[in-house]
């Protein structure tokens, strides 16, 4: 999120701008599923099988999460937008074709100059806890339906065995996914991140938040992975927070 003093909001627009930052997600994610653009002429059953998955694990995952910040903030008299980035969108859908993703097409806009520390850190944590919904969520689904559903989580991700489960179990699969490294990359401690601010807010409260993001995380990536997938999002977080002011 980032906060201006401004108020020429159009909605039109702004739904727009959503969709144009879901569309490139959903392409960017479904390019990385099968190792990037220099797959694509000899893997393009799997990319196009991975479309309709990944934009509904995009649009459920990372929509619903800039919407609760925007719903909160109005909550609290701000005025709120999300706006895509050209530059971002650019990054997303150029690292994509390489077979790894930088996810940063854009943000919501926050309108005021009064928030509290409060208000700022509920606004900020509006969105990962919108994430551990759709996990938890995603999770029971899968759980109650699918024997052996964690167990079988990774072959989602893996071109030559993801045929070996039903549509609707990948799709569950890449909605824990997509919902838990969204909130997970959002609650690292670096500005402009919601975990900065949640942080500034409470640490207990932020400590429980993350530590409720690791067991999650872990629940779905092996360790050793996650270890890998926790320095990638430090990285990101970091040309994030370096660039981000030159991206809206």
């Amino acid at each position: 999120m980032h906060y201006y003093i401004r108020t020429n909001i159009v909605f039109k627009q702004e739904v727009k701008e959503l969709i144009m930052a879901d569309l490139a997600l959903t392409l960017a994610f479904s390019l990385v599923m099968i190792g990037g653009i220099g797959s694509l002429a000899y893997s393009l059953g799997a990319f196009l099988y991975f479309i309709p998955i990944s934009f509904i694990a995009v649009s459920l995952s990372f929509i619903l999460h800039e919407m609760m910040h925007k719903f909160t903030a109005e909550k609290y008299g701000a005025i709120a937008a999300f706006r895509t980035s050209p530059y971002g969108l650019a990054i997303t859908l150029l690292s994509s074709f390489f077979g790894f993703l930088f996810g940063i097409p854009g943000a919501t806009i926050i309108y005021t100059n009064s928030f509290t520390r409060r208000e700022d850190g509920i606004v900020s944590i509006a969105g990962p806890l919108t994430n551990f919904a759709i996990f938890l969520f995603s999770l029971i689904i899968g759980l109650l339906f699918f024997p052996h559903f964690l167990s079988t989580i990774l072959l989602t991700f893996s071109t030559n065995n993801v045929y070996k489960l039903s549509f609707i179990q990948n799709t569950l699969n890449m909605i824990l996914f997509i919902s838990i490294v969204v909130a997970f990359f959002n609650m690292l401690p670096i500005f402009p991140l919601d975990g900065s601010k949640i942080l500034g807010w409470s640490k207990p409260i932020y400590f429980a938040t993350l530590l409720a993001t690791f067991i999650f995380f872990i629940l779905v990536i092996p360790i050793i992975s996650f270890i890998i997938w926790l320095f990638f999002m430090l990285l990101i977080a970091y040309i994030f927070s370096t660039f981000y002011r030159g991206l809206f």
